[in-house]
């Protein structure tokens, strides 16, 4: 069990981290909360879902996507952080309150950047000797409590910056992007999300 939730932690940090980009870059305190609830649902069921097809899939698509799964998350968090930077940059207000991380084309995007870590995840448990269910009920919920409360704390802590927050957020994504990209490439941990 202690090494179920240890593996749900390390999954939900990345949620945990685009989360609060979101947070930050969303302007719209009102409904932060329907916000919040909306990217830990997105991110959990990700989380839970990618496990499962990593199981399923098992030891042949492993080497399969292994070469380049790290080259994906990074290009999908480097496209959105770029995006982010330059609405940031720009300076203008959308007329459309779902900001940056909100809409569900990119809830999307991030989703599967931020689980494929748990599609790997998966195919380990086909040879590790741990529930399959309990693991994948772990994994999402951690992800949906990180998720949720790092839009909520990513939202109230960007009050307290200018309006061009966004610039932050977007940088935040590229960070995590570029941390998954090196820890993959030269097999070091990085520390810093």
């Amino acid at each position: 069990m202690i090494q179920i939730i240890f593996i749900a932690i390390s999954l939900a940090m990345d949620c945990l981290a685009v989360a609060i980009a979101g947070g930050v870059g969303c302007r719209d305190k009102k409904i932060r909360l329907k916000y919040a609830f909306k990217i830990a649902v997105f991110f959990s069921l990700f989380q839970m879902v990618m496990p499962l097809i990593g199981y399923a899939a098992g030891y042949g698509f492993k080497n399969l996507i292994s070469s380049f799964d790290h080259w994906i998350a990074f290009v999908l968090l480097a496209v959105i952080g770029i995006k982010m930077i330059y609405e940031g940059a720009k300076g203008k207000e959308k007329e459309n309150k779902e900001k940056n991380i909100i809409n569900n084309k990119t809830l999307l995007i991030l989703s599967v950047a931020t689980s494929i870590d748990a599609l790997a995840v998966g195919i380990s448990f086909g040879i590790m000797d741990v529930s399959l269910l309990l693991s994948i009920l772990a994994i999402g919920a951690f992800a949906f409590i990180f998720s949720f409360a790092g839009f909520y704390l990513g939202n109230k802590a960007g009050s307290f910056f200018s309006c061009r927050i966004e610039i932050i957020g977007g940088a935040i994504l590229i960070l995590i992007g570029i941390k998954i990209l090196v820890e993959h490439l030269f097999g070091i941990s990085l520390y810093f999300f």
